[in-house]
């Protein structure tokens, strides 16, 4: 299933997709993800006992991130091979762990506030995992029960303070450093997520394309890694690392700058799009 989660009225509502269009199911789903993940078996007995009336076109929506207050994003650097090369580094041995801020995370076609304390804004597109059980000391071998479903993320980064602080998390955590969406697709649509095809396009120019077969951790050895001594709850979001290409290591650099249209593209999920505007303090 395909979740979006959108703005009507001033209220949030959810919405399932087919072919571009929502029904609105809010008054059977809730409008947060925690309540739909909670109650999914009966979510879904109650959609399929109704005939769905998709007549809310994608595009005449305001839509919002799938959730904006995870107890954790948990980020994951360093997972692709080419990555580590073009940055002249060497593969982890092991998962390189750090973590956003909530206050971080924009929706679909939110701005991307440029600071003034950067002048190395860049992008990372990624996979996000959503969790959708509680666990903890997960087997890679049962790693795919404690998933509720996929997103992407875009991993904003203020490249001049990631390489001036001995800790990646501020420059990683400013506000509106996380867009997130534009929508949550069900894990049993996308049966195999190490097989989808990651692109990022800047203004129209194609930056980063790769696949995430390429990931060094897949996500099973992740959610193994991570849950050994930290409890995954669900919303919790794994944002599972990026390709190469990002704007820093391109010669000459290719930064984000007010005025930027910086796209993810995640097959079988969609586009996450963004905006970058100046810093109006």
């Amino acid at each position: 299933m395909r979740l979006y989660f959108f703005a009507k009225e001033g209220e949030a509502c959810v919405g399932v997709e087919k072919d571009g269009y929502l029904c609105d199911v809010t008054d059977i789903a809730g409008d947060d993800l925690i309540t739909i993940i909670e109650f999914y078996e009966e979510f879904m007995e109650r959609v399929n006992e109704v005939e769905l009336e998709y007549t809310i076109k994608i595009e005449d929506v305001k839509l919002l991130a799938p959730f904006y207050d995870p107890q954790k994003v948990i980020c994951i650097g360093k997972n692709y091979l080419a990555h580590c090369q073009e940055a002249n580094t060497d593969a982890p041995k092991k998962p390189v762990i750090f973590s956003k801020y909530t206050t971080a995370i924009i929706g679909h076609d939110d701005y991307i506030i440029h600071p003034e304390e950067t002048s190395q804004l860049d992008f990372e597109g990624e996979l996000a995992v959503i969790i959708g059980k509680e666990g903890k000391r997960i087997s890679k071998e049962n790693a795919f029960d404690y998933i509720f479903g996929y997103s992407i993320m875009n991993d904003i980064s203020a490249r001049d303070l990631q390489f001036s602080e001995g800790q990646w998390v501020r420059a990683k955590s400013l506000d509106t450093f996380a867009p997130f969406g534009p929508c949550l697709v069900t894990k049993d649509e996308i049966p195999d997520p190490q097989n989808l095809s990651i692109k990022t396009t800047l203004n129209g120019e194609l930056m980063q394309d790769g696949n995430t077969n390429l990931m060094i951790f897949k996500i099973p050895e992740l959610i193994e890694f991570v849950s050994r001594n930290i409890t995954l709850v669900p919303g919790d979001i794994i944002s599972t690392g990026t390709p190469s290409g990002v704007g820093h290591f391109k010669n000459p650099p290719k930064y984000l700058l007010p005025g930027s249209i910086i796209e993810v593209e995640i097959e079988k999920i969609g586009i996450l799009r963004n905006k970058v505007v100046e810093d109006k303090k």
